[in-house]
């Protein structure tokens, strides 16, 4: 037996659950439309099921969809290409944050560095709306070494003073830092 197709009003009443997190109501859509059906289901604004649920901070609802939906939704982009990740971190939200990265079957640490149209990647909105216990969290857990391979990662530095970091901000703003020994 198949299930029944959700009408607009359905799929507008389970934005709104998502939105106000009313889990029962969340609930009684996927028992009622199974869950393969969440993975369509946008407003005007190209935003899904995980936006709403991750803009609002309802981390219950988030433990309950995450399963269930597929895990290309954590990345998805709606018509500003803001991820879920970015509402989540321009409404400080850290165990939304936290869930959205650290989920097995998710892209990881490469949703930080999602750009949205403003320019900004969730670390840069954090940053924007001066939320620094998310964007410290963030920066503690990405990926800070780009295109070097496994072997250079590795090198021991025999010298320290030949050490130079570049840090890029959230505006593309680079920053560049050398380690100087501090043994004589």
């Amino acid at each position: 037996m198949s299930m029944p197709i959700p009408t607009d009003d359905d799929k507008d009443e389970l934005l709104l659950s998502c939105r106000y997190g009313d889990l029962e109501d969340i609930k009684q859509f996927v028992e009622k439309f199974g869950s393969h059906s969440l993975n369509d289901i946008r407003d005007e604004n190209g935003n899904c099921v995980l936006h709403m649920v991750c803009g609002n901070g309802h981390t219950e609802c988030l433990d309950y969809l995450i399963d269930k939906v597929s895990p290309t939704l954590l990345s998805i982009q709606n018509n500003a290409k803001s991820t879920p990740l970015h509402w989540a971190a321009l409404n400080s939200h850290l165990p939304i944050v936290q869930k959205l990265v650290q989920f097995p079957k998710g892209p990881g640490v490469d949703l930080i560095d999602v750009k949205n149209t403003a320019g900004r990647t969730p670390l840069g909105e954090a940053e924007n709306v001066g939320w620094e216990e998310g964007a410290n969290w963030m920066v503690g857990v990405m990926n800070l070494v780009e295109g070097n391979s496994k072997e250079e990662e590795d090198q021991v530095v025999d010298n320290p003073a030949d050490i130079e970091v570049e840090i890029q901000d959230a505006e593309g703003q680079v920053a560049k830092m050398k380690i100087e020994s501090v043994f004589l």
